[in-house]
This record gives structure tokens, sequence and C-alpha cells, in this order.
């Protein structure tokens, strides 16, 4: 079937917070299987594909009825992962990047990404982000902050707050979520580009396709998932599990 809609989720072993994470279990279910099961139950993609580069991840995929790919070793980047499989499967138009570490990430949110990438001439790259009503979150170099125009494009992402409020005045503040939904020709076009400054002062991947007049289309939704980086979080996301 030409023109697909793929969900890839990167899932890597290491990490340097939590190691291993993609096999934790909640509910005798893998965290990598939660997530799986989420992009499955996502009506506007036509597959999910599980990309790993670690042969435990690829095992697990396999004994729950995953499509898995093995992937180099070697990549920098969830987007570097995704776009090797995308490579083999000239029939996929639209990926979605959803990360491997979302169990609690809601369908909706997904389709979110799906359509304004799909729905969109003009964008390149779609995501998502949600109002901050916390100080510390606006504050915190861990949650990057996005502006975006009156057409919902991103202007700029930053670890630093942004808008700055100067004087009284005071700023609407949106923290972005992981999620990407990418043209086809846009993936691999950001992957070939090198590291631009932006991105390499900020650490922030999205720079790069920004500075080089890419655009990305923002979606705001109301809800925040939990992201497993830590232990913490880990424990947070059993806690909040249906089993």
């Amino acid at each position: 079937m030409e023109n697909q809609t793929a969900i890839i989720i990167p899932a890597r072993y290491g990490s340097s917070r939590l190691e291993g994470k993609p096999l934790l279990r909640v509910c005798d279910k893998s965290i990598i299987q939660w997530v799986w099961e989420k992009a499955s139950s996502c009506t506007l993609a036509d597959r999910v594909i599980v990309a790993t580069d670690d042969e435990r991840i690829f095992n697990e995929c396999k004994s729950f009825g995953a499509e898995v790919e093995m992937t180099s070793t070697e990549h920098k980047s969830g987007s570097d992962r995704i776009a090797e499989v995308a490579n083999r499967h000239p029939e996929i138009n639209y990926i979605i990047n959803l990360q491997g570490d979302e169990p609690l990430i809601e369908v909706e949110n997904i389709e979110l990404v799906i359509k304004g990438v799909k729905d969109d001439d003009k964008a390149d790259i779609s995501t998502l982000v949600r109002l901050i009503t916390d100080e510390d979150e606006v504050n915190n170099p861990n949650l990057v902050k996005c502006v975006f125009d009156v057409n919902n494009y991103a202007m700029y992402f930053s670890r630093s707050k942004i808008p700055y409020e100067r004087g009284s005045n005071k700023g609407v503040f949106y923290g972005h979520l992981g999620i990407y939904g990418y043209k086809r020709e846009a993936l691999f076009k950001m992957t070939q580009l090198p590291q631009s400054p932006c991105e390499q002062a900020e650490s922030l991947e999205q720079l790069r396709a920004l500075q080089n007049g890419m655009k990305i289309k923002v979606a705001v939704v109301n809800n925040v998932p939990v992201g497993i980086d830590t232990i913490e979080d880990f424990e947070r996301f059993k806690a909040l599990a249906e089993c």
C-alpha cells in the first residue's frame, strides 16, 4: 500500500538515567509494549514499527507481535534511527516519531500530530505543546519552551524562559512535548543537514529544522503525559497504570 502513515518508535536499551527502561514491566507488560499498544490503537496510522539497536528489545517486541526492525548502533538521535527505517520503506510518506518512554500518551494527541503534518501543505514537521502554569517548570531547563506565531508555526524552542518578562509584563509559556510528525522528504532533509549553531548551543535537534527554514506546526494540548526518564518517573507510572 502506497502513501502510508507510520508511527515509528525508537527504543534504546542504554540510558544515562534509567538503563533498560523499555523492558521494565508494569502489569506484566514491558514499557515498550505499553507504548506500542497505544500507537496501535491510533486509527489514523497504517502501521507501527519499533526501531531498536538492541536484540533484547527486538525479541521482546517480537514476543507481543510488534513489527520491529534492527537499526545501527551509531545513531546520535531518535530521528536518525527512524530515518534509517523509513529509508527502507518507500511506501511510507508520513512518519510519526513517538518516544518509547511515553506509555501514557493519549491516542488523541498522536492523531493531532498526524493531522498537523498531513493536513497542512506548508508544514514540514508537526509537534505538540502544553500550557505551563508552574513557575518552577518555566525556569526548568529540562522542560523545553516553545513560542509560536498566530498560525501555530513554531518560532523558537529554548531551554531558557521564553518569552522574557520585562518589568510588570506577564508572559504566557508553553512546554514542548517530544513527539514529532514528518513529511518523508522533511525527515531526510533534516537528518542529512549539519548541526546548526542554535541546535548546538541548546542541544535541541528541532532548531536545526527552524534554522534551515523548515516549518513546524504546533498543536496545543491540555494533558501532560508521564515520560519515563528516572526511577521516580517509573514509580509514578506504576501508581497510575490500570492493570
